[in-house]
């Protein structure tokens, strides 16, 4: 009884193996190496070195061999008794065995004593996890950018955890879901896999809903044309849940690139916007003026001039007075879409109408009235004069110098106070 209570636990080791390769898919050759090298590994730590044993794993069957092999030597010149054997007790063995032959005889792992089996328990433990970690990181490594649907498994504050359908976890990251996105255990979500981290041979699956790419990848699933690459999605911008625009092309005259990916009333990008929870979508036809480019990504803005600073990728972009609202948008969204767009930094400005030009004052004259830091702010915009500030619209000035709304009013009311006073 007391034997069967030891060998109990490796035949439990090698099922549970076995089960381990069924449902990770484990090739069976790597499986074979890895129960082979933890046998290895114990007997090495019992007896210093594995060099004269070899072991035979049949996790099919459930069982293995363990064979070791020895010198013989002469009756009391035994030195190492793991490699060699007294010749008295290698003829029981065989009565014709001689002295510097080798004996190899089978060993049973048991009788190795209950440590060795919990020895050997821990280190199959650590391998599966090895080799679990190996399998997901091999599994994901080369597909960034995939589209991919997992089931949520947990929600946190920071993250929610889904898993895929061969039961491996997946990271979403709070920044990483659109602003409305609410999770219920159990339920499906699209995602594209955003970067793949194995530090410390610890695989780690991130996922994004906020990824361009994320779009591109739905872009393709809906619409045939962008999926057998007759259309090409050329630039993407989002503000995930809130606005997207996206610049397509193609080299087939006979097809509107934006049409096709609109559809009749919207009908194919209905569902793009519906899973990024109304997201609205603008499609542009990209173009490589960049004038040109620009002015589309504007839209619905009707621009009267541009001028561009390639070195820096800096637009000054003139509107008429009622048009400055619709470039800049609902929060500023149009505007800073079209930079992220374009790749060009867009500042906008109000054309004033003939007669109405007045002297204008440098920025740096008011540094009696408004802090330094300020000037310093807004001169980094481009804006070096008084006219230049009070033309350039008041959203723009708060979210590209990063100032606080008081601030910018208090500066735009004392460079006002200075043209109101030469009027009076």
């Amino acid at each position: 009884m007391a034997k069967k209570v030891i060998e109990e636990p490796v035949q439990t080791l090698l099922e549970s193996f076995t089960e381990f390769n069924e449902t990770k898919h484990i090739d069976k050759t790597t499986l074979l190496g890895v129960l082979e090298e933890s046998f290895r590994s114990v007997i090495a730590k019992l007896f210093g070195s594995d060099e004269n044993y070899t072991v035979v794993v049949n996790p099919e069957k459930g069982d293995l061999e363990i064979s070791r092999s020895r010198e013989v030597v002469a009756d009391g010149e035994v030195e190492d008794s793991n490699r060699q054997i007294p010749l008295s007790e290698a003829q029981l063995i065989e009565a014709d065995f001689e002295i510097g032959e080798d004996v190899t005889e089978q060993v049973n792992f048991e009788s190795f004593g209950r440590r060795a089996i919990l020895t050997l328990r821990q280190t199959l433990a650590s391998k599966i996890l090895e080799l679990e970690h190996e399998t997901l990181y091999n599994k994901y490594k080369d597909r960034e950018g995939e589209l991919i649907s997992a089931e949520v498994y947990q929600v946190w504050k920071s993250e929610a955890l889904l898993v895929d359908a061969a039961k491996n976890d997946l990271l979403l990251p709070k920044a990483h879901q659109i602003p409305r996105d609410f999770y219920r255990k159990g339920e499906n979500v699209r995602a594209v896999i955003e970067r793949v981290d194995n530090t410390n041979g610890n695989p780690k699956i991130y996922v994004s809903r906020t990824s361009p790419t994320f779009l591109r990848r739905l872009l393709e699933e809906e619409i045939p044309e962008i999926a057998d690459g007759i259309i090409r999605v050329v630039d993407i911008a989002r503000i995930p849940g809130e606005r997207a625009k996206i610049s397509v092309e193609t080299s087939d005259e006979h097809i509107d690139p934006v049409g096709a990916c609109v559809g009749v009333k919207g009908s194919r990008i209905h569902g793009i916007v519906r899973e990024l929870h109304n997201e609205n979508i603008d499609v542009i036809p990209f173009s490589a003026n960049t004038e040109l480019y620009i002015q589309r990504a504007l839209n619905p803005a009707q621009i009267v001039d541009i001028k561009l600073d390639p070195e820096t990728k800096k637009a000054d972009v003139y509107l008429k007075p009622d048009q400055v609202s619709l470039a800049i948008g609902k929060g500023g969204q149009n505007i800073k879409l079209a930079s992220m767009l374009t790749g060009y930094t867009i500042d906008v400005f109000r054309e004033l109408e003939e007669g109405k030009e007045s002297e204008d004052i440098y920025l740096d004259e008011f540094n009696d009235e408004i802090d330094q830091w300020v000037i310093d702010a807004v001169k980094s915009l481009g804006l070096t004069t008084a006219k230049d500030v009070l033309n350039a619209p008041r959203d723009m000035i708060v979210t590209r110098a990063d100032l606080e709304e008081e601030t910018v009013d208090d500066l735009l009311s004392v460079l006002r106070a200075e043209f109101e006073d030469e009027e009076s």
